[in-house]
């Protein structure tokens, strides 16, 4: 079941005409990353444009930021029977004229999800990660930073993380008690999800 769900989404075109519109006029490539029994849910937003030439989630520097908060080597973070990434929108949504990065299409999110998350099945551990994910998953209207200030609502099962991206450096140094409280809880919970 998961296997073929996992074509299906592959094999969807559904934007095609949306994404080719787009600054960066690219042609849908969804990005698929599950299998049932994965103990660590990777909740994210969309691929960038290096992850959509890669075919594989966060191979960039955010994957990389993403991988040291978690405490997780590449090896562990690409092996499907630990780790699912669930976007909210499989395809790299593209840029606009201005090259900002376009949000996630809801349609994705619509017709993928549900299906997906029932062919992952349970996990130990949920990571949430970005402001569209959040809002998509915990159906908050808060702000990342409001958001992510309250983790303890959602730990030890969930956490929630700002995106990885350099963009939010000066973010980092605004909210020290991330790396300072949020992280080493985070590390522990991965460690008894792999264990």
């Amino acid at each position: 079941m998961a296997e073929r769900l996992a074509a299906e989404i592959r094999a969807c075109r559904r934007c095609a005409d949306r994404f080719a519109a787009t600054a960066t006029a690219h042609a849908p490539n969804p990005v698929v990353w599950f299998r049932p029994g994965a103990r660590i849910l990777i909740a994210s937003q969309a691929p960038g444009l290096r992850v959509h030439r890669a075919e594989r989630p966060f191979w960039d520097l955010s994957g990389r930021r993403l991988r040291e908060w978690l405490a997780m080597s590449e090896a562990e973070f690409y092996d499907r029977d630990r780790v699912a990434v669930l976007p909210t929108a499989f395809c790299f949504p593209g840029y606009d004229a201005k090259g900002a990065d376009l949000p996630p299409p809801p349609v994705c999110w619509e017709t993928w999800h549900a299906r997906a998350l029932a062919a992952i099945g349970e996990v130990r551990l949920r990571v949430i990660v970005g402001g569209a994910a959040q809002r998509r998953h915990l159906g908050t209207r808060a702000g990342v930073t409001e958001t992510v200030r309250d983790w303890r609502a959602h730990a030890p099962g969930t956490f929630v993380l700002p995106h990885p991206s350099w963009r939010n450096n000066a973010w980092l140094k605004k909210n020290p008690w991330f790396e300072a409280e949020l992280l080493p809880e985070l590390r522990a919970a991965v460690r008894a999800a792999l264990a």
